[in-house]
């Protein structure tokens, strides 16, 4: 991965999604990596019941309902928990707390990472994945030697791939005081998420963050419900810095009933991964792209001719499909766009835009 596409996108951060396009035009949303069964039914019932109870009132600012939800689901204590406007509001609370001088981070990846590492004035480290978008984790820690903080997503997004034993590399040979934020926000959605987490062995790690959101796994993204399991510590110390009242009541009844219908992941979980290798497949077949093999519920597509900007926009004038452009990924050019795995008739609305924009 080449400095000159580091340094080009180093000041910009954009997201996918309907509304970073004209949103009149989709009737396709790949570009938006959530559960492709959307929000749980039981979440949906919690607000139209809670409803009229909840909106007069204030919502508890300490989220213990919620809290108490995920501590059954994840077997920990409420002591390790932090609840956040979603998975974004925990990465801004830690960099506030943590980020003071440098920080590390392997690119591409999420891109709020350096923009909330960039408002607390911390200079940042961008460390290349290789050729094949894997970590070089004995790169990684050399880099890492001295910095604040660090930043690890597995899977990683957009690239999709779990790179399990590099991240556990790296973190068992960090310097306790280099704190470090894993997000697991799409590990849920995995083949075997129970092998690659890394909640259960938290306690190793005074100095380990792992962030997780509702938005991705259970197809919340508008409600904003994201979560961190750290030390108490590290709990306590995001509790100061919050803002009262950060997660509205609907949303907290709504993400307590989705906790209790773990099935519904499960079930996306096997579409995804038949689906997955279907539109993978497919692609490949496809004479001006080719697709990157991924472990997640999305994965990248390099185009062979075609910029990425114009592809979308074209191919969504054209098709009403829309696929994120990962030409604003620091580390990334204008070669590759990242497509969602949906349910079987959306892949195939996505497989029949993309074989007639391969004639294109």
């Amino acid at each position: 991965m080449c400095l000159k596409c580091i340094l080009k996108h180093a000041d910009s951060c954009a997201h996918g999604g309907i509304y970073s396009v004209d949103h009149r035009l989709v009737k396709v949303d790949c570009s938006s990596n959530v559960n492709p069964l959307g929000i749980p039914r039981a979440a949906i019932e919690a607000i139209k019941k809670n409803v009229g109870r909840i909106s007069p009132v204030y919502p508890d600012s300490e989220c213990k309902d919620l809290k108490a939800a995920l501590s059954r689901f994840l077997s920990v204590s409420t002591s390790q928990l932090t609840v956040g406007n979603g998975a974004v509001e925990i990465i801004y609370w830690f960099c506030q707390l943590y980020a003071k001088k440098r920080v590390v981070i392997p690119v591409p990846t999420f891109c709020e990472y350096e923009v909330a590492a960039r408002r607390t004035g911390a200079k940042t480290t961008f460390v290349a994945l290789n050729d094949s978008f894997r970590l070089d984790p004995n790169l990684l820690i050399e880099k890492s030697r001295g910095a604040d903080a660090i930043f690890l997503c597995n899977p990683n997004n957009p690239t999709g791939m779990l790179s399990t034993k590099d991240v556990k590399k790296v973190i068992k040979n960090l310097d306790s005081s280099t704190k470090i934020l894993l997000d697991e926000c799409f590990i849920e959605l995995v083949d075997k998420p129970e092998a690659n987490t890394l909640i259960e062995r938290i306690g190793e790690f005074e100095n380990l963050v792992i962030l997780r959101s509702l938005t991705k796994s259970f197809g919340m993204a508008g409600l904003r419900v994201g979560y961190s399991v750290s030390s108490p510590i590290i709990a306590a110390k995001f509790s100061e810095a919050k803002i009262p009242w950060n997660v509205n009541g609907l949303a907290q009844v709504a993400a307590i009933a989705a906790l209790s219908d773990a099935a519904h992941v499960d079930r996306a979980r096997e579409i995804i991964k038949k689906e997955r290798q279907c539109l993978y497949s497919r692609i490949k077949k496809l004479e001006n792209f080719v697709p990157i093999e991924s472990d997640a519920n999305y994965f990248l597509v390099r185009l062979k001719k075609a910029d990425s900007t114009s592809f979308r926009d074209l191919m969504l004038k054209k098709t009403g499909v829309l696929v994120r452009d990962c030409s604003t990924f620091t580390g990334m050019d204008s070669s590759y766009i990242r497509v969602a795995v949906r349910t079987r008739k959306e892949n195939m609305l996505l497989l029949r835009a993309l074989e007639e924009m391969d004639d294109v």
